[in-house]
C-alpha cells in the first residue's frame, strides 16, 4: 500500500483458530502499532485480507480467504508474523 498506510502480516489466535493475514495500519504515528488496533474501543472486529484460517481442533487443511473479520473479544493471542514481514 502507498501513502499514509501500510500492510502488516499478523497472526491472531482464538480458542479454536489461528488466522494469519494482513491488516492495514497507519505508516507511522498515531495507531500505527498492532496493539493500538487491538485496543480500539470503537472497533469490534479486526479485518484481515489474504487470510489463512487454521482450525486448531483438527488436522484439516488451512482455509484461504480473501477477507475475514475476527471478533476482537475472541482474540487470545496476537502478534506480527516475523517470518513474512510487511507486504503490499
Amino acid at each position: 500500500m502507498q501513502g499514509d498506510t501500510r500492510w502488516e502480516r499478523v497472526v491472531l489466535e482464538t480458542e479454536r483458530h489461528r488466522i494469519v493475514g494482513h491488516v492495514t495500519l497507519p505508516a507511522e504515528g498515531y495507531r500505527s502499532r498492532l496493539s493500538d488496533l487491538l485496543n480500539r474501543e470503537d472497533l469490534n472486529f479486526i479485518p484481515l485480507v489474504n487470510a489463512q484460517v487454521i482450525d486448531l481442533s483438527n488436522g484439516s487443511q488451512p482455509d484461504q480467504r480473501s477477507f475475514v473479520a475476527v471478533g476482537r473479544e475472541h482474540i487470545q493471542v496476537a502478534y506480527e508474523d516475523a517470518d513474512e514481514g510487511p507486504e503490499a
